[in-house]
């Protein structure tokens, strides 16, 4: 899947590729307690193998993943993407029939720097990331999932918006090595509005 670069006041969005890898591995070193809850790499080889990972999802259309970049300094401030698409098997005829991009995603994945934490960078990544699903693609709803003891990203993700829809048990690997119980979160296109005019007034504050 072909995508433009989402361009923000603060950070621009660019297609993951290797040529990120040196700079992904030096934003993500020795910062293993910050990435408490997100698997994050660690070491060019893993970057590289969490690259290649990325691209060959991209490749089958079941992601969309993302280098998070300064717009001031050109730097590699961390990593997101779009995942988990979903195509829904509309009838002929039906409105949605000639959608060729996904009706439902997930947005995850998304770690930050050291230096990008606390900055409001996060906000904008999730306002371009919102904005183009539900205003270019379309899509009817957006889930968040996190790790259940992650109290600092579920309240981001309450602030903005998104809806708890349960607690998902022995949901997947954490980044501890435990069955992960995950809050499942969404944000559905009628309530995009609301949620956008909370982002925009948290990244303007």
């Amino acid at each position: 899947m072909n995508m433009p670069v989402l361009q923000g006041k603060f950070i621009k969005l660019e297609p993951l590729g290797l040529d990120h890898a040196d700079s992904l591995a030096e934003a993500s070193a020795g910062n293993e307690a910050l990435y408490k809850w997100t698997p994050v790499p660690q070491g060019k080889a893993a970057a590289i193998n969490y690259i290649q990972t990325a691209i060959a999802m991209r490749d089958t259309g079941t992601a969309v993943p993302f280098a998070i970049i300064g717009q001031e300094d050109g730097l590699f401030k961390g990593s997101t993407r779009f995942w988990n698409m979903e195509y829904w098997p509309w009838p002929e005829g039906h409105p949605r029939s000639a959608n060729k991009v996904a009706d439902a995603c997930e947005i995850g994945h998304t770690w930050l720097a050291q230096s990008a934490t606390r900055t409001g960078i996060n906000t904008e990544v999730k306002l371009l990331l919102l904005t183009h699903a539900f205003e270019t693609w379309k899509v009817l709803r957006v889930c968040l999932h996190t790790d259940v003891r992650n109290e600092r990203s579920r309240a981001a993700i309450e602030r903005i918006g998104g809806k708890l829809e349960g607690i998902l048990r022995a949901h997947k690997m954490s980044a501890d090595f435990m069955p992960r119980n995950s809050a499942r979160y969404s944000i559905l296109i009628e309530e995009w509005p609301v949620v956008k005019e909370n982002l925009t007034a948290l990244l303007n504050r």
